[in-house]
């Protein structure tokens, strides 16, 4: 089939005849230009358009990956969340029942509660979109991890509690030092009135009254670290006997008349370490007794729960806390 071309063609006016219209190489190459140029602003119009609402194969997978990105995050959350429950119950019972069992201070607060320390720590993770939730989890891990780690020792330390088990027993100050026929409490722990020094202080003890002589037992297994006179820091206890037990606790017998053990000497519970005198500051025969529990001083009385009934622990009770002047 011929292909015709296409011609303009106008009317003259004069003849009124159709005349060819002759369309010169310069306009013919400005309608060119013209055509050239309003299609690249059209495509690059449809291409900005494109780009901002039309997503690439690449981006929709993008978009989906960090969706589930963000999902996982919230998952993740949650289940630290569910985590630190489930570890500050084990952290409770650890305080509570395991430690409380072995007689073990619990973990301070500010031990388990601590931060973990570099202002810096997180600035790697700045500067992202999800950079919030990115950060406040991986601080929810480190926080675990943390108390985990503090967890774990404590376990050890219980389980270390739990072995010596028999042996710790043994250790603790847990009957009288005299026996409870030839003595009775006449003064117990707390604020007391001093016969010789005449001010309330103080008793970091308690005073069982004796008569000279009157054997003085070990309340618990032990190491003997003083025996005799105890220098300053003992001053005015006269001859004293001070039995390292281990597992954080001591006990001092003081105004003794006579040691029968020596410095480093083994001993078990009930085993005889001197006799009732009136050494020191002492207004008359009697036995000061003291138990000292991770370095601090505690009542006594709550540790004769081995060689006393019901009744006689509530009378030993009633003497240790009755108001009245103690006899050092």
């Amino acid at each position: 089939m011929a292909r015709f071309k296409r011609h303009k063609y106008k009317i003259n006016p004069y003849t009124l005849a159709y005349e060819k219209v002759r369309i010169s190489f310069k306009e013919r190459l400005k309608e060119v230009s013209f055509g050239v140029a309003f299609g690249i602003v059209v495509a690059v119009i449809l291409t900005i358009v494109s780009y901002y609402t039309i997503d690439s194969p690449k981006e929709k997978n993008l978009k989906r990956e960090i969706a589930q990105y963000k999902y996982q995050i919230e998952i993740l959350n949650k289940r630290t969340e569910q985590m630190a429950e489930v570890l500050e119950d084990i952290e409770n019972r650890d305080d509570n029942i395991y430690r409380t069992i072995f007689e073990a201070e619990p973990i301070s607060a500010n031990i388990r509660n601590s931060g973990i320390g570099g202002v810096e720590r997180y600035n790697n993770l700045k500067g992202y979109d999800n950079s919030a939730a990115i950060i406040n989890l991986t601080k929810k891990v480190d926080d675990l991890s943390k108390r985990l780690y503090i967890q774990s020792k404590s376990f050890d330390e219980v389980y270390e509690m739990a072995k010596n088990k028999n042996e710790r027993l043994n250790a603790i100050p847990a009957i009288m030092p005299l026996s409870k026929k030839t003595s009775r409490i006449v003064s117990g722990f707390g604020m007391r009135f001093h016969p010789i020094l005449h001010y309330r202080r103080m008793h970091t003890g308690i005073d069982l009254v004796a008569k000279k002589g009157t054997p003085v037992y070990t309340t618990g297994d032990g190491t003997i670290e003083i025996a005799g006179k105890g220098g300053s820091q003992y001053s005015g206890y006269g001859i004293v006997v001070v039995v390292n037990h281990g597992f954080g606790y001591k006990t001092l017998y003081a105004h003794l008349s006579k040691v029968d053990v020596k410095n480093g000497q083994k001993v078990k519970r009930g085993e005889k370490i001197g006799e009732v005198g009136s050494t020191g500051l002492s207004q008359a025969p009697h036995l000061h007794y003291e138990v000292i529990q991770n370095g601090k001083k505690v009542n006594p009385v709550y540790y004769f729960f081995n060689d006393l009934t019901v009744e006689e622990y509530e009378q030993v009770i009633d003497e240790a806390n009755a108001e009245n002047q103690c006899l050092s």
